[in-house]
């Protein structure tokens, strides 16, 4: 086990020197464990099947971007500080997992942004906030999923970035914290809550992604600590999903775990809260090299595109079917729904979805929660700041080099700075069909994680980033392929 007592903090001068400390590819897990008879996926740059790429910089529009995450920042820093959430209009804040319980939540979430962006100073700062005031000893019930992706994927990402042994020794903490939402399931598959004191655990009806959005992070974690279990619990629980699909090879959207049957019948193909569980197969092939996971993710990509795929004035969706039967149960789709099908290679078909989706943003300017597609009718008028389609936007440009991508997010780049932006930093929105669309007091903590991040990933080039090979996890942290700086 890793020690996470203070003593083994470093200080400041240390926290300093790592930062400046030259060090070549900083990935987070060397060389990946996997069966020697068992090959990998194809090495040299590949993702999906297609050759990555480098970015050619485009240093003009990557400051714009760069400068619109300072601004966002820097409301955080004024007025939220160490807490988990900033509300832009009033200057207030709030906590995200437990009412006077905060954690740094998007202190967390920022740190490899602040990172590829070249913000050191205030890498440096978020560090010194981490040794000081992050302590995982709460007598609160954390969910896990959310804490999953958000505190050990952006503490490991940290740690990728940094070096600083800190962040590997919290992550590890909170991990453990969390393994009896799995290991007292008698299905392996995790329950929704666990109490990091007391690590009693509650909710026993979860979404699929909740289940199944694991492996990455703890796979990570099992390899820089030597400790299988953390990659062990969560492939159980995704072999768990995957073993209670229907004949036809579907999936319904929530299950309970204790009992480990189906709450409900709709098939809702990529939206959430499906969504992330398909993304995790995959990643689980790309980064471990784990052959179950690619196969399950391939024969749920071939039922999908049987069953569910269908095209509406020419542009692809994805319908709601009764997963046992395949009957059509609606044409609702979430704006999440997008950043999914290009990480199994299905390039012709993330284009395709891309473009329905881009369709989205030219009629609205900013991408509704939810739509009707047969009508592309927003049933849900509010925007709360997603990154999905400036996440396809990257992955598709970076795989293809096709311009065209690099248009559209730009594009949603100047909505977002239209229609978001306020004093305090940003906003979501309310309400988009109204002008100027009405705006929420809540800046969500994945907007320092993730669309900042793949807007400047896609324009800047930066050498902090390993295009050939890097990978990033549903929560847009770097979990492979971050370069340490040079002093």
């Amino acid at each position: 086990m890793i020690s996470t007592s203070l003593a083994a903090r470093p200080t400041r001068r240390r926290l300093l020197c790592a930062l400046a400390a030259a060090g070549g590819l900083g990935t987070v897990g060397g060389p990946v464990a996997r069966a020697a008879a068992e090959p990998g996926p194809p090495a040299g740059g590949t993702r999906g099947h297609m050759t990555t790429r480098a970015v050619d910089p485009d240093p003009d529009r990557a400051r714009e971007i760069r400068a619109e995450f300072v601004h966002a920042w820097q409301g955080y820093k004024r007025h939220a500080w160490g807490h988990d959430e900033l509300l832009p209009l009033s200057g207030g804040h709030q906590e995200f997992f437990a009412r006077g319980r905060p954690v740094g939540l998007s202190i967390i979430e920022a740190l490899d942004t602040l990172y590829v962006m070249g913000l050191d100073a205030e890498v440096e700062e978020c560090l010194e906030w981490i040794e000081d005031r992050l302590d995982f000893d709460l007598d609160a019930d954390f969910q896990v999923f959310e804490a999953t992706i958000r505190l050990v994927g952006g503490l490991l990402a940290g740690y990728a970035a940094t070096g600083v042994r800190t962040l590997l020794e919290l992550a590890a903490d909170l991990a453990d914290r969390m393994l009896p939402a799995f290991t007292r399931s008698p299905t392996g598959m995790p329950y929704r809550f666990v109490n990091l004191r007391t690590g009693r655990v509650s909710g026993t009806v979860l979404p699929v992604a909740e289940i199944g959005t694991n492996i990455l992070e703890f796979g990570v974690l099992s390899e820089l600590t030597g400790d299988a279990r953390y990659r062990r619990a969560a492939k159980r629980a995704l072999g768990a999903v995957v073993e209670r699909r229907s004949s036809l090879d579907l999936i319904a959207s929530v299950m309970n775990v204790e009992t480990g049957e189906w709450t409900d019948r709709e098939g809702i193909g990529v939206d959430p809260p499906v969504d992330s569980f398909y993304e995790y197969l995959w990643g689980a092939w790309e980064m471990f090299g784990d052959r179950d996971c690619r196969d399950w993710f391939r024969l749920f990509a071939a039922s999908l595109e049987r069953y569910q795929a269908e095209r509406v004035d020419g542009r692809l969706w994805f319908r709601h079917v009764d997963f046992r039967t395949g009957e059509a149960l609606g044409r609702r789709q979430s704006s999440l729904a997008v950043a999914i099908l290009p990480v199994g290679g299905a390039n012709s078909l993330a284009a395709d979805y891309y473009r329905s989706w881009t369709a989205v943003l030219e009629k609205y300017e900013v991408i509704p929660e939810l739509i009707d597609y047969g009508r592309l009718a927003a049933l849900d008028r509010r925007n709360l700041l997603r990154p999905e389609y400036a996440n396809c936007a990257f992955e598709l440009y970076w795989q293809t080099g096709d311009p065209y991508y690099r248009r559209t997010a730009w594009r949603y780049f100047e909505n977002l700075r239209e229609h978001h932006r306020v004093d305090g930093g940003y906003a979501v929105v309310t309400d988009l069909t109204r002008r100027p669309m009405t705006k929420g007091d809540h800046c969500p903590a994945y907007v320092f994680a993730e669309n900042f991040k793949w807007l400047y990933l896609l324009f800047s080039g930066t050498p902090r980033f390993d295009y050939r090979n890097g990978y990033l996890s549903t929560e847009g942290k770097v979990l492979r392929g971050l370069r340490r700086s040079r002093s």
